[in-house]
């Protein structure tokens, strides 16, 4: 982590405000100049419990946490189950304060609330005894004190901010101009006021010994603050949906009150159900209708997803599915990022599928792989599913506001108009040839109708069926729907190859010796790994891919050709990613190892750095970070 970057953490309890806060912080750096990116930790309950958001900020791009961080605003957390040690889950009073301790960096900040922090508390943990060690600038404050002088404990926050932007030498203007933004009469007046009491307060009673300040930076152009969430949802608006069906399950709920949110003023329609078997069963009837829908669940609800999935890629319904993967297997950690649920995304469902899967790696790429998968899923009669994490759900950056300037997509894609229905292929019932064996076109696609339309009734069904759909056991019928439906992957992957840019994201060096590969979330912290590397006179490149299914064979064969080794890094304990390019390029297995991690927390960049010295320069020794390295195959 360099000198010249914030990485700025608000721990306390859940309930306390702490995201709420963050954000409005975060938003404030922005303003300010700065580009900044966001880290969300907390644990599955709805109050109580230690939780964090970690801001990283500086002039520069920031694409990933950081390696540790330097300033730590502690306020505790106020909804603990049992401030006894003895307790099942401890003291969870100084939680926030003391699990925080091992990853701030020397010479950093502390400020906690000694309003609710114990003396004894903060003595039992050896604070001054660490701190002495470490070079840390500690600053009790009596936040909470403070807040009820002015009427509400809630306002610690506040008073935290307060502190906080003394401390870093900041000006108060644009947190000022949020807080007007977000409140108005007497909580806006208390809010200033205990905003203003905090930064005297520090100024006025401490000398600063410390070398932090906040970075300073200038944008050259509007940003926005958004989320993995916001871009996917974003996306499908843009893309042309609306109809959205789901049941809340974290993290896949903020893809659906986002478009839940927006959908009244445009026109679509959002429906909460009963489980995610209804959800998704609604997007495909939504779809057979003739409007653009989408659903998506977690690992465990998508699980229930897998007969209507299996319906659309037999009847050939266009389809969008979000998955948004957590800790598994069944609970699992539900509110903490794994990379475990590629397989299952792959292969759920009954028989051959015949699916696309896109894995985002970023805020842009999740508005751009969604409208992708909007405008797949209709030209071609397919589900399209992007498949995301916790990680990628909750982190927010800041991105140019002039990336989303671009036109919608409202098309229906490959249905045909009633004019030329009339010209298409019927059978002496009258019944439209639906599912055509041989389609007069190049990518497997027969044309649909919409219901309603003059000429195009079909009919419909989860069995194999005959051109018009009716159901048929005939083994060349079989043959013909089978092969057609298999064969639209080709037509995907050659227009993925061939007429778009690429989704894969490539960075280090074009001829380097060694390669990274990654995939979805992980994509930031190996950006700045190879970075790294290269900075320290390895020749190292890296690949960030997003093409799950169909699997870009020819970009991956090139890559893997053009370096001696590489590391693949993931979150899961099972390499899922390395078994799928080993499935699809087994040749290159021996050049192949693997960094995995799957505890909870997302990759840090020295952990990717450390990674590639041990795995592929010094293999005797072990990590000192909490992931494993599974070596090539023969090793």
């Amino acid at each position: 982590m360099s000198d010249d970057e914030l990485i700025w953490r608000i721990a306390g309890g859940s309930g306390d405000g702490i995201d709420s806060t963050s954000q409005n912080f975060a938003k404030a750096l922005m303003r300010s100049g700065l580009n900044v990116f966001t880290h969300r930790h907390y644990p599955s309950r709805i109050r109580g419990g230690h939780t964090y958001v970690e801001i990283r900020a500086a002039d520069k791009d920031v694409q990933s946490r950081g390696d540790g961080y330097n300033f730590l605003l502690s306020l505790g957390d106020s909804f603990a189950r049992n401030p006894q040690e003895e307790a099942y889950y401890g003291n969870e009073e100084i939680k926030p304060l003391s699990e925080n301790l091992d990853e701030l960096r020397e010479g950093g900040i502390i400020v906690y609330d000694e309003g609710l922090i114990s003396e004894e508390d903060v003595e039992a943990i050896n604070l001054e005894e660490r701190a002495e060690e470490n070079d840390w600038h500690v600053f009790p404050m009596d936040l909470r004190g403070l807040a009820k002088e002015h009427g509400r404990e809630v306002m610690r926050n506040t008073a935290g901010v307060g502190v906080t932007a003394a401390l870093l030498d900041m000006e108060l203007e644009h947190i000022e101009d949020l807080m007007s933004d977000a409140m108005s009469d007497d909580i806006l007046e208390a809010n200033l006021e205990i905003l203003h009491e905090a930064y005297d307060t520090v100024n006025e009673e401490y000398d600063f010994e410390h070398d932090l300040r906040a970075p300073t930076g200038d944008h050259g152009a509007e940003q926005a603050l958004l989320s993995g969430s916001n871009a996917i949802a974003y996306g499908a608006i843009d893309g042309g949906c609306r109809f959205i069906a789901g049941y809340p399950m974290t993290p896949w709920t903020d893809v659906f009150t986002i478009l839940s949110q927006n959908f009244p003023d445009m026109g679509g329609v959002s429906e909460q159900v009963e489980d995610e078997i209804a959800a998704a069963a609604l997007a495909v009837g939504a779809s057979h209708a003739g409007v653009k829908a989408m659903s998506g669940s977690s690992g465990g609800g998508f699980a229930l997803m897998s007969e209507p999935l299996g319906l659309a890629e037999m009847t050939e319904t266009p389809l969008v599915l979000v998955e948004s993967m957590r800790a598994g297997p069944s609970t699992g950690m539900p509110t903490k990022p794994e990379q475990g649920d590629l397989e299952f995304v792959l292969y759920t469902s009954q028989g051959d599928s015949s699916r696309v899967v896109f894995a985002p790696g970023n805020i842009e790429e999740a508005y751009e792989q969604t409208r992708l998968a909007f405008d797949i899923a209709w030209e071609y009669q397919i589900p399209t599913i992007i498949i995301y994490d916790q990680k990628l759900s909750g982190e927010n950056m800041n991105v140019d506001v002039e990336f989303f300037d671009r036109e919608p997509e409202p098309g229906l894609g490959s249905t045909m108009t009633e004019e030329e229905l009339k010209e298409a292929a019927h059978d002496a019932s009258g019944k439209f040839h639906r599912f055509q064996h041989e389609p007069d076109n190049d990518n497997h696609v027969s044309p649909r109708s919409l219901p309603g339309q003059k000429g195009g009734r079909y009919l419909a069904t989860g069995n194999e069926h005959s051109p018009v759909g009716h159901i048929s056991e005939d083994p060349d019928n079989r043959v013909f729907q089978m092969e057609r439906r298999v064969q639209k992957l080709e037509a995907i992957r050659d227009e993925l190859d061939e007429e778009r840019p690429s989704n894969q994201t490539y960075f280090g060096e074009d001829d380097a010796e060694y390669g990274i590969i990654t995939w979805g979330s992980s994509q930031g912290a190996v950006v700045e790994a190879v970075e790294r590397l290269n900075e320290q006179g390895h020749s190292v490149r890296g690949i960030s891919v997003s093409d799950m299914m169909p699997f870009p064979e020819q970009e991956m064969t090139e890559f893997l050709e053009s370096v001696d080794e590489a590391m693949v890094v993931e979150m899961n304990a099972t390499a899922q990613f390395r078994g799928l390019i080993q499935k699809e390029l087994g040749r290159f297995g021996e050049k192949l190892t693997s960094l995995l991690k799957y505890n909870g927390n997302p990759f840090e960049p020295a952990e990717v750095v450390e990674g590639y010295e041990v795995n592929l320069e010094d293999g005797d020794r072990e990590p000192t970070a909490q992931v494993r390295i599974e070596p090539a195959a023969g090793d």
